[in-house]
């Protein structure tokens, strides 16, 4: 169970990371605009329910699906499991035969990209701006494809342990 410190560690961290935002924000607002804030309370206290939401959601994250998701990532490498999925006829044990390794990246890279607030904030705000053009579905999961890919090739790197752009391509190429 997570203990108070635990808990306001997580919450200074998180005032840490949206502080830049925040500056930014009001920094623009009143170096650039030149205008006050409208509603200030309101858009304090939006910024302190945001610290708040995200505290919250980074120790369920911390005390949920991280314990899981490495449960299940130790699992699917786990020897006795991989014999039991072997693809490869050699005896010895292959890049593809890790395939649900790979998978497993892929959608969870997919679905965590999905949830994620800040993209589905920013899709919004894309979609408003672009008057429509940008679709909010169609941009999470851009975002969310173009996440589970990269995170699935990285997984294929680590088990390989060789770069994707091998030397010998590389020095054919110049």
């Amino acid at each position: 169970m997570i203990g108070f410190t635990s808990f306001l560690d997580v919450l200074l961290d998180t005032i840490r990371d949206v502080t830049p935002i925040v500056c930014i924000i009001f920094g623009f607002q009143f170096a650039v605009l030149r205008r006050p804030v409208n509603n200030l309370r309101k858009v304090v206290l939006g910024f302190v329910l945001v610290i708040l939401g995200l505290t919250f959601f980074l120790v369920g994250l911390e005390l949920a699906l991280f314990p899981l998701g490495e449960t299940m990532a130790m699992q699917l490498t786990e020897p006795d499991f991989l014999e039991s999925v072997r693809v490869s006829l050699s005896g010895v044990l292959q890049w593809f035969d890790y395939y649900w390794v790979y998978l497993f990246a892929f959608f969870i890279g997919f679905s965590t990209t999905i949830a994620e607030p800040s993209l589905i904030a920013v899709a919004i705000k894309a979609n408003q701006v672009s008057g429509g053009s940008i679709s909010v579905n169609g941009l999470r999961f851009a975002v969310a494809l173009g996440v589970a890919v990269g995170i699935a090739l990285g997984s294929y790197r680590i088990v390989v342990g060789d770069p994707f752009i091998t030397t010998s391509l590389l020095a054919t190429s110049l």
